[in-house]
């Protein structure tokens, strides 16, 4: 998504209610590739594979989300990220909130080998029960064309189907940015049309391409990729 649903006005509220709600950050493992619990409002499963993990956001991730989200790279195609540790702080606390809320989760990207969060996938309910959600996703452009999207990503389509149980998973990317409307097509996504200037993006009107997965097509594809069983 080209908007992070965090907005400063949100940050100011986030600071005043942080004594009164506690973050949430357990963590819950897999265990053979199945998830342990499927209460993920009280805290996000590890999720993994070869080339990175996925899991909760933490408040010692703020410095390097900085450095990595907030460079005009990465930045262009967003809207503008918390340019401070302690914005981005905040925002951790608010994600904690409105995972608890039921409404979105956000993970932190954390490719192999390293410990501290070089991106996130963050997913939201388009409408109550999570029916229809739009997911977005941002990584430091060091780490562009490495596989640790492709592997995120694909990641965060099974949690989103299989637990969450959600049908429909929209995503609206920017239509000039070639990078990441192609990483959307290559994991299987279906462009479904161009949404005319429907990102506002520094004073400026953007128009957006919206993409669309399907829960059964997922799984079909999932199925494919299957080596088969002698």
């Amino acid at each position: 998504m080209e908007k992070m649903p965090f907005q400063q006005e949100m940050a100011r509220a986030a600071t005043m209610a942080s004594a009164a709600t506690p973050t949430v950050s357990a963590q819950l493992p897999l265990t053979d590739g199945v998830i342990t619990t499927t209460d993920w409002r009280a805290g996000l499963p590890v999720l993994t594979a070869s080339r990175v993990t996925l899991r909760e956001l933490r408040r010692d991730d703020a410095a390097s989300l900085l450095a990595m989200i907030s460079t005009e790279e990465v930045a262009r195609f967003i809207s503008p990220p918390p340019t401070t540790v302690d914005g981005f702080e905040r925002f951790i606390d608010w994600v904690a909130r409105e995972r608890a809320n039921g409404s979105y989760f956000c993970f932190a990207v954390v490719p192999e080998g390293l410990t501290a969060a070089v991106g996130l996938f963050q997913v939201r309910a388009l409408e109550p029960g999570f029916g229809t959600a739009e997911w977005g996703f941002a990584l430091g452009s060091g780490f562009w064309g490495t596989g640790v999207f492709a592997d995120g990503a694909r990641l965060v389509l099974d949690f989103a189907f299989d637990v969450i149980a959600v049908n429909r998973l929209e995503a609206r990317a920017s239509l000039a940015n070639g990078r990441g409307n192609g990483a959307l097509r290559k994991i299987g996504a279906v462009q479904e049309g161009i949404l005319r200037r429907s990102f506002l993006h520094h004073g400026e009107y953007h128009d957006q391409v919206l993409w669309s997965v399907l829960a059964e097509d997922w799984r079909v594809q999932r199925d494919d990729r299957r080596p088969p069983v002698h």
